[in-house]
């Protein structure tokens, strides 16, 4: 039986063991691969644009149990050992924000139906915040976020913030190679550095939401330069 991976990406419902669904994800053909040859679930991550092996950060992996083809041979389920939650909000399942059908509107709070902050695995801070973007951007109430309210008026709204913050994050420094003693802090000049460039970090991350780009490829971008002379990598960039 094979696989029509003509279509690109294969979407992938994944399951526990008693059948609850936990996630909706993609595979290509490389991490369908791994997956089989590993006896762990790998996908490829849209956001990421790379491979990932669930799990590889928070530890919460998924030992394959059972495989499955849909009839058009083009979506496959997986029935899983969840080892933790599968979600990044700590819960178990992906799937808890339960909809009226009638109504149109969330009946649980996501705060409700969430499993208490203590088990929500550790992301690390920029795929969290960048998952709290992505939130606020759905379902944010722009009266009690600030995130929400700069994707009401997106992308003007975060794109004239990050432009604000940069000239802030660069008067910090210039601040604090001049001596002065500092904004934010006194007598901590380099605080004012943190605190600004944190601000700019912050609505490049909105930003990078709103777009569907995990900072992650940022950081991807930077390891490919790495070894490679700035002169050069402008120069190449003039000649594409």
């Amino acid at each position: 039986m094979q696989i029509d991976w003509q279509k690109g990406l294969i979407p992938v419902v994944t399951q526990d063991e008693n059948g609850e669904v936990l996630m909706l994800a993609y595979m290509n053909e490389e991490a369908f691969k791994l997956s089989c040859e590993s006896g762990y679930a790998h996908y490829f991550s849209r956001s990421k644009n790379r491979i990932w092996k669930k799990g590889e950060s928070s530890g919460n992996t998924q030992k394959i149990k059972q495989i499955k083809l849909d009839c058009d041979n083009d979506a496959i389920l997986l029935k899983v050992e969840q080892i933790g939650a599968a979600c990044h909000t700590g819960s178990h399942s992906c799937f808890f924000k339960e909809l009226d059908i009638l109504e149109n509107s969330r009946i649980p709070s996501e705060e409700k139906s969430r499993i208490p902050s203590a088990n929500t695995p550790s992301y690390g801070i920029l795929d969290e915040l960048y998952h709290t973007c992505l939130e606020r951007k759905l379902s944010g109430d722009e009266s009690t976020s600030y995130t929400a309210k700069l994707y009401k008026k997106a992308p003007n709204s975060y794109l004239k913030k990050i432009a604000e913050e940069a000239c802030e994050f660069a008067l910090a420094i210039k601040d604090f190679k001049a001596g002065t003693k500092g904004e934010h802090k006194e007598a901590q000049p380099a605080y004012d550095i943190v605190y600004e460039g944190a601000d700019v970090l912050f609505h490049m991350l909105v930003a990078l939401a709103d777009a569907g780009i995990h900072p992650e490829q940022l950081l991807n971008e930077l390891k490919r330069r790495e070894g490679l002379s700035g002169l050069i990598e402008k120069a190449n960039r003039k000649g594409e």
